[in-house]
């Protein structure tokens, strides 16, 4: 396989390319560093936001929207499939990197994790990438600053000038999409956690509806984790038979059928005190290859619908 940074870079130079079309804006820091603003200050919006997506996974994924209904109400939904879950969603598109620099706080997602590849996944998955430059998306309300471009510098053993930074908060479109598109990750993710050889993981396919973007970072976090929820619909093709498949779908959690919101101010907005099991889609299907296929959870409109404000 190649260089997953490699890939992505190729779709940074993409957004470079059409950043007027994109609505985005490109900018260099001080120490040339390059800053990609998918929704910070610029407006972005749904191309936008899918090619970020396939930033984030270096192009192992497919993406793309199309138009759904919650509680009847019309709105985009974001489609999303790979043949190479372990490293699309895994090694790359999961927001592992906590990045805090000074004054600048930001969670990063994409391949330049694999450049340092501590994460648990790295070892399951036998990965550590190899490259001179590096791509990390940043979600924050701010955009990246010089301290936080050199410590992605200084941890992926790049220089500042080769680090590329895509950036956006999660009230924003892009940010909508980005959420919208993890339902896959969410199952992939649940199902290496609860023991499940990521390796045997074959496909997968999810999708999930676009959340209206909120009028706060807060509101947004909410909104676009209900999205994921309470209305992410996942597949995934398996090889091996599972014990534990039940547990996959967020409908297997103590915590579902609450709002994100209400869950998260429970625990102070400490994120990393949430449990786990309610990361996850509402509902999964699990086709294993000449075996049986499993089907768990249920989404959850009436929620959607209090959680959109529709």
């Amino acid at each position: 396989m190649d260089s997953l940074n490699r890939m992505a870079l190729e779709l940074v130079d993409e957004a470079i390319d059409f950043a007027d079309e994109l609505n985005i804006r490109v900018s260099e820091l001080d120490g040339e560093t390059t800053v990609l603003d998918f929704g910070v200050a610029a407006d972005g919006g749904l191309e936008a936001g899918l090619l970020l997506v396939e930033i984030q996974t270096a192009g192992l994924a497919t993406v793309q929207t199309r138009m759904d209904a919650v509680a009847g109400v019309p709105m985009p939904f974001v489609e999303f499939s790979t043949d190479q879950p372990a490293l699309a969603v895994l090694c790359s598109q999961k927001a592992g990197w906590e990045l805090a620099a000074e004054d600048f706080e930001g969670l990063g997602s994409g391949p330049a994790r694999a450049l340092v590849a501590e994460e648990e996944e790295y070892a399951r998955v036998g990965y550590e990438d190899v490259f001179e430059f590096a791509v990390l998306a940043v979600e924050s309300e701010g955009l990246p600053t010089e301290a936080a471009a050199q410590q992605v510098a200084d941890l992926t053993d790049v220089e500042p000038s080769a680090v590329f930074l895509p950036a956006f908060s999660t009230a924003s479109l892009a940010g909508s999409v980005n959420m919208a598109a993890r339902a896959a990750e969410l199952a992939v993710f649940r199902l290496s956690e609860l023991g499940y050889d990521p390796l045997d993981i074959v496909t997968a396919s999810a999708s999930a509806p676009v959340a209206p973007v909120a009028d706060s970072e807060e509101a947004a976090i909410g909104r676009t984790n209900d999205a994921l929820a309470y209305g992410g619909r996942a597949h995934v093709v398996v090889r091996e038979e599972f014990d534990r498949f039940d547990e996959v779908a967020s409908t297997a959690s103590e915590e579902y059928g609450r709002p994100f919101a209400e869950i998260f101010e429970d625990v102070d907005w400490e994120l990393y005190d949430v449990p786990e099991s309610i990361f996850a889609p509402a509902e999964v299907t699990i086709d294993v290859l000449g075996g049986e296929t499993y089907h768990y959870g249920q989404r959850n409109e009436t929620l959607l619908e209090s959680s959109f404000g529709l």
